[in-house]
Formats: C-alpha cells, structure tokens, sequence
C-alpha cells in the first residue's frame, strides 16, 4: 500500500544508494569501468526503502533508528549480491567456472571482496549517518501522513 512513509523511506535509502556509490567508485583504480553501478544501486536503494524501511515504520523513535540501520544493512548485502552475481555471470560466459557450485562459491567470494571496499571509514560513516537520517524521516513521514 502506497503512503508518504514508503516514499521518504525509498528516496532516501535510493538517494544514499547513490552517496555512497559515488564513494566507492573513488575508492578503485582509474582503470575501472563502472557502466551501470550508481544506477543498479540506486534501483536497489529505492527497492529496499520501499519494501524494508517503508514497511516498517509507525513502531516509535527507536524502532525507527533500527529501521533505518537495517535498511542501510539490506542495501549493503543486495548491492553486494547483484554486483557479484553479475560478475559470476561475466566469468561464467568465459568459462571460468567448472560447474555450478564453483560458480556458487565465487559469488559468496566476490561478495566478501567487494564487502572489504567498503572498510573505509567515510563509506562507513556515510552509511551509519545515512541509516538513521533515513529511518527518521521515515519514521516523520509515518507519523505526518496518517
């Protein structure tokens, strides 16, 4: 069901999805080719603000400062699920995997190597800040849109 909580919660987390992409990419090599990467993950931010922060909102102040923390935690494992999957898929299509559960295994390890990149501490700092501003204004939208 459509409301105000779901809308602030889905261009926050989105927007923040976009904050720290911009980060990241400044984080790798110049030689890098990032095509798509702030858009997927700022796809994947409004699906998340949506679905995880928006739906959870109207249970109370910490409730919401939890809420908010979470979402930023379910947009980290997405973004790191999607980037390594499709860079399994990538490596598949080169025949670099054997069968399927190498392939399997390559994401979860492509997952922890794209995870390490984002040990920086403004990344970090970002994304604790960008957590509780966004469950807040959520958890504000809630109680102004009722």
């Amino acid at each position: 069901m459509p409301n105000a909580a779901r809308l602030v919660a889905a261009l926050c987390v989105g927007g923040l999805a976009l904050i720290v992409s911009v980060q990241v990419m400044g984080l790798m090599p110049d030689s890098a080719d990032f095509g798509y990467f702030t858009y997927v993950n700022g796809l994947i931010g409004l699906c998340v603000g949506w679905i995880v922060v928006g739906k959870r909102a109207g249970r109370g102040l910490a409730a919401a400062i939890n809420n908010g923390l979470s979402g930023v935690l379910m947009l980290l494992l997405w973004a790191l699920f999607v980037h390594a999957c499709v860079e399994m898929v990538d490596r598949a299509l080169a025949n670099r995997y054997g069968d399927v559960f190498q392939a399997i295994v390559a994401v979860l390890k492509l997952m922890a190597e794209y995870g390490l990149v984002l040990l920086d501490t403004l990344a970090i700092a970002t994304l604790i800040a960008g957590g509780l501003v966004s469950g807040l204004l959520t958890e504000y939208a809630w109680r102004s849109g009722r």
